[in-house]
């Protein structure tokens, strides 16, 4: 798939050799040098992807991503970040993003994860994934990223969260190693990516917290095991 990209990143050099690469890989570049100009460009144009620097002048990109998730819940974030703490990552991660690369990256691998991100998005527009999935006393929207109970309000989701979502109810009451997960959502297995793993699954232990009979149960150095009733 072809994606429309809002790329942010004030390295003129970086900028121009990543542009050039995302599109002759076909794909439509808007280019921002900094944070808040790419806000208004945001609200003015439709993207399927936001790619962001973390240092940016006027609004800096974890600023400029809680913005973007104030207005659109489902568009995946990539973080571009020179800093290599993981508090760091895991703070982008917490905000909304999807994912990250570390400067300085392979092109190979910024275009392989622009792959994944559609590869999911395609997933959710089979027909397997229409159905309305029952679990406990929720129902889980698949295809239009939507988490429902009836005391609750609807939650929105990421595309990375239905797709945990999914993938462990598929194998509710069952062990699901950490390094499936993580090569079947993330694309590959790796120390901080499973710490985003962590951080996703923290966050849908609290969007379970109205039905006390589901949980996403840590088996520890194994993977995690969704109990949910039938």
């Amino acid at each position: 798939m072809k994606a429309r990209i809002l790329y942010v990143e004030d390295d003129a050099d970086l900028s121009f050799v990543t542009r050039d690469n995302l599109q002759l890989h076909g794909h439509e570049v808007w280019w921002s040098d900094n944070g808040r100009a790419a806000l208004d460009l945001f609200e003015q144009q439709v993207f399927d992807l936001c790619i962001l620097d973390v240092m940016l002048p006027e609004m800096d990109g974890f600023e400029l991503a809680e913005e973007i998730r104030k207005k659109n819940q489902e568009i995946p974030i990539l973080f571009l970040t020179a800093k290599s703490l993981p508090e760091d990552r895991l703070l982008g991660l917490r905000i909304g993003a999807d994912d990250y690369l570390t400067k300085p990256f392979e092109m190979e691998e910024l275009l392989l994860k622009i792959e994944i991100f559609f590869r999911r998005r395609k997933l959710a527009s089979e027909p397997s994934s229409a159905r309305a999935v029952i679990l406990g006393n929720f129902a889980l929207d698949y295809q239009n990223l939507t988490l429902s109970h009836p005391a609750e309000e609807d939650r929105r989701l990421t595309q990375r969260e239905a797709d945990l979502i999914m993938l462990l109810c598929q194998r509710k009451n069952i062990v699901v190693r950490r390094s499936e997960i993580l090569e079947t959502i993330w694309g590959k297995d790796d120390y901080f990516l499973g710490r985003s793993l962590d951080v996703f699954v923290s966050r849908l232990r609290k969007y379970f917290k109205a039905d006390e009979r589901i949980r996403i149960e840590n088996v520890h150095g194994i993977g995690f095991m969704f109990c949910c009733p039938p």
